[in-house]
């Protein structure tokens, strides 16, 4: 046999993702290259590792097995790598962060400067909604998450970042009266979701149970991006946290739409299971944040403090 790591890297990403076209997203490769990568790796094997039924990749057991083995080898390689770099005093291993779809607009700020300081790192960032974040913090798959809505199921460490603001928001070409009512305001147009499971939706729903507010029509989307792109095409309205919106709003694309009760305010925070035991890398980080929050919202947020 004579398989490569990369090919290695690239089955087990197929197997994490069960799709050879998300893969090829997430290793910022082309679909062609992953497949040729997958069939040369399958052809070294006299047992088949995947099966294809109608579009849809299925992995077999001797799949799984082979799967992880080779996160095994990965890891063996990864640990090499560290050791090198700490024999040589840099900070060296992986940061593993898991972090709610709109909280990828902040948390980049909050990592840029640790990063540069420790070219050893290697960071893994999963950007998903707030179900997800959750199981994977439960599964000690990552080290931290970020949310804006704290879990009450679970017993948490936490360090608060920066408020979150959400605001009801839509295009700005739709012609609404000065002081147009709620009930005005969804008259024609639908108010738009998130899809279940996102923290944002949740906020949004007990906002509207609390306030009952009415409206005719309601459109669900599953991402962040999804709703913008509707507000901006003039599809309806929703209630939006700013932080993701800032061009938007700036550039007069959006506008934020005022009614009683908003913002919501609540506070992106990083969170970790109580006693968990951190790596060097993931304490370091810490340590960075605590001592250095501040500055960075002053830095990198001052805009936000505007609205």
């Amino acid at each position: 046999m004579n398989y490569t790591l990369n090919q290695l890297q690239i089955f087990l990403k197929i197997v994490q993702t069960k799709s050879v076209t998300k893969a090829s997203e997430e290793m910022h490769l082309t679909q062609p290259a992953v497949s040729i990568q997958l069939k040369n790796f399958q052809e070294q094997f006299d047992v088949p590792l995947t099966e294809v039924v109608g579009r849809k990749i299925y992995i077999t057991d001797f799949g799984l097995e082979i799967a992880e083995a080779a996160e095994n080898i990965i890891n063996q390689v990864y640990a090499i790598n560290n050791k090198t770099l700490a024999y040589k005093g840099q900070l060296a291993g992986r940061l593993k962060i898991s972090v709610v779809s709109t909280g990828k607009y902040v948390m980049p700020y909050f990592l840029s400067n640790f990063m540069l300081q420790h070219s050893g790192i290697e960071l893994m960032m999963d950007v998903t909604n707030k179900n997800k974040v959750i199981k994977s913090l439960v599964n000690n798959e990552v080290d931290f998450a970020l949310v804006s809505i704290l879990p009450n199921s679970l017993n948490i460490e936490k360090l608060d970042l920066l408020q979150n603001k959400l605001f009801l928001v839509g295009s700005n070409d739709l012609n609404l009266k000065k002081e147009a009512s709620v009930k005005d305001i969804f008259k024609d147009l639908p108010l738009i979701y998130r899809e279940k499971g996102s923290g944002t939706r949740e906020i949004m729903e007990s906002f509207i149970s609390r306030n009952s507010i009415p409206y005719l029509k309601k459109m669900e989307l599953t991402s962040n991006e999804a709703v913008k792109q509707a507000l901006l095409a003039g599809l309806g309205f929703s209630i939006m946290p700013l932080i993701g919106i800032r061009n938007e709003i700036q550039k007069g694309e959006l506008k934020i739409i005022s009614i009683k009760g908003l913002p919501v305010k609540s506070t992106w925070s990083l969170i970790w299971v109580k006693g968990k035991k951190h790596s060097p890398v993931s304490k370091s980080f810490i340590e960075y944040l605590t001592k250095e929050k501040a500055q960075i919202v002053q830095d990198k947020f001052s805009w936000y403090e505007q609205y």
